[in-house]
């Protein structure tokens, strides 16, 4: 009888001891992924700030410029997409909406990002774009990969349409998280001009047919969380310039906004609480279950070695006891 146990929890050793590197090498790829359906709101402001007053086309301090921006998951676009991919895709339609101290537009820029559900990498496909134009974006943008690495990532930057390495600069503590710091710098670069602008019947084209042109530099700052790869805070050292053409008159260049965006204290503490509450289910698939069932695929088979050592030990079945001789009577 002891055997046949010490065969059964061999058994169950063996497959909790197998199911150990599935979980994390085989389930947990497939199973960590974006929703197709994933909705973001984010809300950043620049205080005491520097803004381009179109009306006289001279730069004054503002007490503040916020900045929105939303991610909606495109699910109708992200599986029509995947027929053809052959793989999870999430496509995320975004919306950058710049807001004046007096709640006018100063700029909103839309984009469309596509990229892998899975392990975040952009999936090249027909509406790929930024404010109108086509792109083909290379490296990752808004979020890391899972069980983010510590070291560099191509990051694609929306304003210049180009792709930059964004730096690892080490690890640190935010709100009780242990997060990954990283840091980008965009030199300055000419960047196309807006299609939508906050002078009514001001276009782009009309912009550049006065030969002025846009410039753009910043440092940009996030705090991500290893395990899901979210930022959970982030900020920027924005700087834009209009130079050259008419449009300046007898300026060389005209500061159009400048400041050092930083998420809003309400949406960092909340994003701050998501993020925590998401790294619960990427534990438990990258490290509570995998050495959990390592752990007691071992304890098993220690007990069956047991059983079997238990086994080996037992006496066999005993001779019949011989009886006392009779006395022998003449």
């Amino acid at each position: 009888m002891r055997r046949k146990a010490g065969l059964v929890l061999l058994a169950l050793a063996v497959f909790f001891a197998a199911l150990s590197p599935l979980l994390r090498w085989y389930a947990f790829p497939r199973l960590a992924k974006i929703p197709a359906n994933h909705y973001q709101h984010m809300v950043l402001e620049a205080r005491d700030a520097t803004l381009l007053d179109y009306a006289t086309m001279r730069a004054k301090q503002v007490p503040k410029v916020t900045v929105v921006q939303t991610l909606k998951g495109n699910v109708e676009a992200s599986e029509r997409i995947e027929e053809s991919a052959g793989r999870d895709v999430v496509v995320w339609d975004g919306l950058s909406y710049v807001v004046g101290p007096d709640g006018r537009m100063v700029s909103k820029i839309p984009e469309r990002y596509i990229f892998d559900a899975h392990t975040q990498q952009p999936v090249h496909a027909t509406g790929e774009m930024v404010d109108g134009d086509p792109v083909r974006r290379e490296g990752i943008e808004f979020k890391w990969p899972f069980l983010t690495e510590k070291r560099d990532y191509a990051y694609f930057d929306a304003q210049a349409r180009v792709t930059a390495p964004i730096h690892y600069k080490g690890t640190r503590d935010f709100r009780g998280l242990k997060v990954y710091y990283f840091e980008q710098t965009i030199p300055w670069t000419k960047v196309p001009i807006p299609r939508t602008l906050p002078v009514e019947g001001l276009s782009a084209e009309a912009v550049e047919k006065t030969g002025t042109t846009r410039w753009y530099t910043t440092v940009r700052k996030f705090w991500v969380e290893p395990l899901t790869g979210a930022p959970v805070y982030g900020e920027e050292i924005h700087r834009e310039e209009l130079r050259g053409g008419t449009l300046l008159g007898d300026r060389d260049r005209v500061t159009a906004f400048a400041g050092h965006v930083k998420m809003r204290e309400d949406y960092t503490a909340h994003t701050v609480d998501l993020v925590t509450s998401q790294r619960l289910p990427i534990l438990l698939l990258t490290s509570w279950l995998p050495w959990g069932s390592l752990a007691l695929g071992l304890l098993l088979l220690a007990l069956a070695l047991y059983l079997e050592a238990r086994a080996r030990r037992r006496p066999g079945p005993a001779a019949t006891k011989a009886e006392d001789p009779s006395p022998v009577t003449a």
